[in-house]
């Protein structure tokens, strides 16, 4: 059987890294007592598929992970399972039941959502040159332009890419940060401006959201700053069928309560 399994991470947990996270869940769903399958061979290890790993101090509301498992009493009791082991800075949403046609978290993601904020008393920042007027003015302006290039490590060295087909939203908009009530580092809950962007995580794509800022401060004319803007990935999105263009849906959408 199938399982989705979607986790927050903020606070102190967004400087671990992504294996170490793959770790801790190893650790978590054995003394949370699931019932999980494991491989076959001389080195079985748990059955298990992260969605794209996050950067290491990123935050995000919208992380996945896929399980098999043997049995399930129901998702409910999982999910509250899991939560009874978890540590300050990940906590379990949501635990699904998946179609077996489904493919893994990783090979379904298709795009990521962030939000970006641009906070006064930043050092270093743009809002120290620009007001934040005048940065949505110049947003609109970047995403207008008909082509995007900015140059992109691969594995055989570097190569010239346009990001504007890989942008599918980028605006600023108000928004309260999604952890004012969970998270100790945060202390006001004010709405504030934030940039917003949906882009390309697929396999084939995977823009990172400080590769569009790079990008941005650079049509700017301003150098991108040592201390850069708090992101946090706000979903995961598979590909949804779609009559007007490309249409996603939350990784989660595509489970059930059981």
């Amino acid at each position: 059987m199938k399982i989705r399994i979607k986790f927050k991470k903020y606070g102190v947990m967004k400087f671990i890294g992504h294996l170490d996270v793959m770790r801790f869940f190893q650790k978590a769903i054995r003394r949370a007592d699931i019932d999980i399958k494991y491989s076959e061979g001389f080195s079985p290890h748990q059955i298990m598929s992260f969605a794209a790993p996050l950067g290491v101090g990123i935050e995000s509301m919208g992380e996945y992970l896929d399980i098999e498992v043997n049995s399930l009493t129901s998702t409910e009791a999982m999910k509250t399972a899991l939560n009874a082991v978890m540590v300050e800075g990940i906590s379990v949403v949501s635990v699904k039941v998946l179609p077996d046609t489904v493919k893994n978290a990783m090979a379904s993601v298709a795009a990521a959502e962030y939000q970006i904020s641009c906070q006064k008393e930043r050092t270093s920042d743009i809002t120290d040159v620009i007001e934040i007027e005048d940065i949505e003015r110049k947003l609109a302006e970047f995403y207008a332009q008909e082509h995007i290039f900015v140059v992109k490590k691969t594995k055989k060295g570097t190569a010239e890419i346009d990001l504007k087909p890989h942008i599918y939203k980028l605006e600023m908009i108000e928004a309260v940060n999604p952890f004012s009530e969970i998270s100790e580092d945060i202390k006001s809950e004010s709405i504030t401006r934030v940039i917003s962007m949906l882009v390309d995580a697929s396999s084939s794509g995977n823009i990172k959201p400080k590769m569009v800022l790079e990008a941005f401060y650079k049509y700017c004319g301003i150098a991108l700053p040592t201390i850069p803007w708090q992101i946090i990935r706000i979903e995961t999105y598979t590909e949804a069928d779609g009559k007007d263009g490309k249409a996603f849906v939350p990784l989660e959408a595509v489970g059930t309560d059981q």
